[in-house]
Order: structure tokens, then sequence, then C-alpha cells
């Protein structure tokens, strides 16, 4: 049996103003409507004196509207909560799956939680501080920096996640509750250091074992002080170096090293916010080379062998990688900054979507 149609309010209003008119056959053969449904159309109107269609007969719902506010009150409370276990803590007298329903009509689900080093409150102080001392900062301006970093990259990684509750909006993806806090990379196969600057590559560096203060300053000497007298060559432009804030960047002697380093070249050393790779598109360029990595060599996850021969075989992927990687990326990366520091400021220093 075909299930009736209900009428719209435009055919609803045609068959008022037609009514006095004509017959409600005549009516019909104009809207192509069954008669029947133009007479008990025009008969319920006059009985109720509405137009609106009474609810139709069905299952009343599990859940009342006093129980769907208090779903949606522990599940954004309890974001991080599995579904029985929101079930147990509400004590509500329905399934998982109508829960599930209830919560996503009202624009609620279960998403990965975004994963981002942990922010403090002072963390996001000093973030919103750097943020404002350089809003007015032009793409040119950004230009001037070169932007450092290591990053640990690994044979396969690991795809499992948090799930939250949350609503499908910006606000509550990179709400602090709703974010996965994450520990530097452990478990790696090749640690690498490389930078650049505007739309030039820098020396991309592979390093034997973990970083400490004198790998580092090693590594400045022989691959960093070279870059600057390269670019010196090019361009009189003065300079900042960035770096993040780990313990083998900000050890004193590296301090002083930097401080003759950046004397000999006119370089600025850029005061840098705790735990905010987010600021720093060298971050991005991370993602793009694991990225490349696996698209162009997808078999890297079940490369066989010594840690050695491992390693080697990543060295020479990387290597190719990087010095393919072309300047429309980079300019990407460097314009991006503008909004990364306004950003920062709309959320008064706390997580962003880079």
């Amino acid at each position: 049996m075909t299930k009736e149609r209900e009428l719209t309010d435009v055919q609803k209003g045609a068959i008022l103003a037609l009514e006095p008119l004509y017959s409600h056959a005549e009516i019909g053969a104009q809207l192509d409507i069954p008669r029947t449904t133009i007479t008990s159309f025009v008969n319920r109107t006059r009985e109720r004196e509405s137009i609106e269609n009474l609810p139709r007969p069905g299952r009343p719902r599990k859940l009342s509207d006093a129980d769907v506010r208090y779903l949606v009150r522990n599940a954004e409370s309890e974001a991080r909560v599995p579904f029985k276990e929101l079930q147990n803590l509400t004590n509500i007298d329905a399934s998982i799956q109508t829960m599930r329903r209830r919560l996503r009509e009202e624009g609620i689900r279960k998403w990965r939680a975004v994963k981002r080093p942990l922010l403090t409150q002072k963390h996001a102080n000093e973030r919103l501080v750097w943020a404002k001392a350089h809003r007015h900062w032009t793409v040119d301006d950004w230009k001037r920096v070169i932007w450092s970093d290591e990053s640990a990259i690994q044979k396969d990684t690991n795809a499992t996640g948090v799930w939250v509750f949350r609503r499908q909006n910006k606000r509550e993806k990179y709400a602090p509750q709703n974010i996965q806090t994450k520990a530097r990379d452990g478990s790696l196969s090749q640690m690498i250091w490389a930078c650049f600057m505007g739309d030039k590559l820098g020396p991309i560096v592979f390093i034997s074992g973990s970083v400490n203060q004198d790998v580092y300053m090693e590594m400045l000497r022989t691959e960093f002080d070279p870059y600057l007298e390269a670019l010196a060559t090019d361009t009189q432009t003065t300079y900042e170096f960035q770096q993040d804030n780990a313990h083998p960047h900000t050890a004193r002697r590296t301090v002083k090293f930097l401080e003759v380093l950046a004397k000999k070249h006119g370089l600025t050393i850029m005061d840098w916010p705790a735990n905010s790779p987010d600021l720093s598109p060298i971050e991005d360029l991370w993602a793009h080379l694991k990225y490349e990595l696996r698209r162009r060599y997808p078999d890297t996850a079940r490369l066989k062998g010594s840690p050695q021969t491992i390693k080697a075989m990543l060295q020479e992927r990387l290597h190719k990688i990087w010095w393919e990687i072309g300047e429309e990326v980079l300019n990407r990366l460097v314009e991006s900054m503008p909004g990364r520091v306004q950003e920062v400021i709309a959320a008064k220093g706390w997580y962003t979507s880079h």
C-alpha cells in the first residue's frame, strides 16, 4: 500500500483560494490532487479552524525532553567516556543506539580527539603575549624567519586515538577538554633536523641517537653556519632564527654558542612560547614530508632489515623528498602565519586548528 503524502502549505493555500469558486472535482483537476483529498482537507480545516496536520500516530519516544537534556549535559561534561559508561552514568532506561540517535539530533557525535601538546594557563598566557606582539607582522616579515626543528620519522604510525563527545564546530573541536595531549615522539626510527626560510630550503640533517646540547651545537656549527654564510651572499636582509624550547636548544652553553653565531651573522634569536608547535609552519612541513614518504614509498612500513639498514633507506628517501619540495609549498606555509597569529589571539592563547 502506497503511503499517503501530506499536502504542502502551497497546495493547502491553493485549495482554500479556489474552493469558493470551483467544485472539489474541478480543484482536483487543476492541482492534480484527488477529489477525495480536497474534500477531506476542506472538511478538516473547517472543523479544526486550522490547516495544520495532527501528529501522526506512532510509537512514543523512549526519552523525554528532560531525559535528553540530562543526556546532553553528561555527554558534554564527561566527553571521553564510551557509550556504555555514559549509559551507566546517566542510568537512563534506553539502548545505546537510542542514546546515539538522540545525541545526534542535538548535534553531538563521538569524534576522535585532536592531538596537541599539553597547555596550561601559563602557556596560554605566554602564547597570547607572543601573538599580540606579532599581530601586525606581514607575510614579508615572516619571510625573514628561519624556521627550524627536529622530527622523528617512524617506519610506521599508530592509528589509535581518543574519541570524545562534541558538536561539529571549531570551538568545541579545539576546546581543551576535547584535546588529546601528546608527549614527544617515542619509538623513533630516524631523527632529523632541518630548517627553511621563505621559499628557500635549508639543510636536512640525519642524527644518530638522541639530541643533546653537544650534538645540537655541532650540527649548528657544521650545517647551520654554512647555510647562514650562503644566505649572506644572496641578500643583505637580517633574519630571525626560530627554535622551540627543547632543553638542548635552551641549555646555557647552547645559548652562548647561538649568541656568538647571531653576532657573526647579524641574526636575531626569536623568543618562542613553550608547547607551541602549532605556531611554527615547519610542523606542517614535517607532515608534508611524512605524507610524501608514505605516498611515494608505500612499502616503508614493511621495510625489513637491521635498524641500520632501515635508517639508511629512510635517509635516502627523505633526502630525495626534501630537496624536491617546491617553492609553492614553502610560500603557502609562510603565508599562513598571519592567520595562525590571529587564531591564537581569538583562542586567548589556547589550542588552534594547526
